[in-house]
């Protein structure tokens, strides 16, 4: 069984819901921001929820997801990023934010360090924490069948599902970045999705069997 750690429906995959997203409530004035930076699907959902007005302003997105999230919405999107790491997106796109003014939408807890890479060269950055994410709480009856394939898709998701199960040594672990990989207890054994997104995991996982 391949399981995913999320409300997030695929095929050949079974749900297991150990994270929640909950969105602030705040007043965000997008006056005279030329730029939004989105690293999630969630923190466009949170900013959309807010102020619908952000469709008019040039968006910029880490990976496929995000940036189809940022389309579906109506967002004008001028830039996506093929990496799933913070810190390699932020110095990617420096030379696109010089002389602009510009709003990174974020968790309340971040991996990478895209907003000191970004202000260390002089970008005129705000960052607004308009998501986190939280526990789910799990009963021990709801463990993962043996030789199971989980698939941590954040560092959160790795939180979260360790502090309700015991890793199991027939689990096979994949992880959908390398930041993500990171956070991997070390005594677990993982691979890492060559496609960063959860299709793209199970994908992989289908082709390794």
């Amino acid at each position: 069984m391949i399981y995913i750690l999320s409300n997030k429906r695929i095929e050949n995959t079974k749900n297991l819901t150990v994270i929640e997203i909950k969105f602030l409530k705040k007043e965000i004035n997008l006056k005279d921001f030329d730029v939004i930076i989105f690293t999630s699907q969630n923190g466009v959902l949170a900013l959309n929820k807010l102020n619908r007005d952000w469709i008019n302003i040039a968006s910029l997105a880490i990976g496929k997801a995000t940036a189809t999230k940022i389309k579906n919405l109506g967002g004008n999107l001028v830039y996506t990023s093929n990496t799933s790491h913070g810190d390699l997106f932020a110095n990617e796109i420096i030379s696109l934010l010089k002389d602009k003014k510009v709003l990174y939408i974020r968790a309340k807890k971040v991996a990478s360090n895209l907003v000191s890479i970004l202000k260390d060269s002089e970008i005129n950055l705000i960052d607004e924490v308009l998501y986190k994410t939280e526990c789910q709480e799990y009963s021990k009856l709801q463990k993962p069948e043996r030789d199971s394939y989980i698939i941590f898709s954040s560092p959160s998701t790795i939180e979260c599902f360790f502090k309700y199960f015991e890793w199991d040594d027939s689990y096979k672990a994949v992880a959908i970045g390398e930041t993500t990989a990171k956070y991997i207890p070390n005594n677990i054994y993982f691979l890492v999705s060559p496609i960063q997104t959860l299709k793209g995991c199970v994908e992989f996982i289908l082709a390794l069997r």
